[in-house]
């Protein structure tokens, strides 16, 4: 087969329609970190029964001994961090990006969010990489956005140090900095 052969032209990459139809195509939406505070919830309730297992069983079971109750207590703790932790986000990464614009102190031209967590009960932040809108950027700034305020928790911006190399309009290999 070659690469001028019309049947092979003709094949495009598509998505099945039933997966466009069920609404699994578009906009990527981040989960919500309350979602944490349901194992939680479970977390606690096996550290219930485990204790309660202990108090009651210790002495007349060979299956209940010392390992249940450390087992109790190491739930509860699971547990509660894991619902202590469960913040709901107020932001999105869309306020993010705002956000991070506002911060840097120049135009944005590409950019991108990531969601990641911060301090001991795992705050959720917005990691923002952006760059300048000039062509090739001169300057980007990474800045930590609170999911939960909005506010900016910290931001670095530099001149761009990454050399950006192709063609010039003459055709020319070049480097521009």
């Amino acid at each position: 087969m070659s690469g001028s052969d019309p049947e092979v032209q003709d094949l495009r990459d598509e998505l099945p329609e039933d997966l466009i139809s069920a609404g699994y195509v578009g906009a990527y939406q981040f989960p919500d970190n309350s979602r944490r505070r349901i194992p939680g919830a479970i977390y606690v309730l096996l550290a219930v029964i485990c204790l309660l297992l202990w108090v009651v069983a210790r002495d007349s079971s060979p299956l209940v001994n010392a390992g249940m109750l450390w087992a109790a207590i190491a739930l509860a703790v699971a547990g509660t961090i894991a619902i202590t932790s469960g913040w709901r986000m107020r932001f999105d990464e869309r306020e993010a990006l705002v956000a991070a614009q506002q911060a840097v102190g120049f135009p944005v031209g590409h950019a991108s969010a990531q969601q990641v967590w911060h301090g001991i009960r795992s705050r959720p932040t917005w990691r923002v990489l952006c760059y300048s809108a000039e062509e090739p950027p001169r300057q980007r700034g990474l800045v930590l956005v609170d999911a939960m305020d909005g506010h900016v928790v910290e931001k670095l911006v530099e001149m761009n140090p990454e050399q950006w190399t192709g063609q010039t309009a003459d055709g020319t290999v070049g480097t521009d900095v």
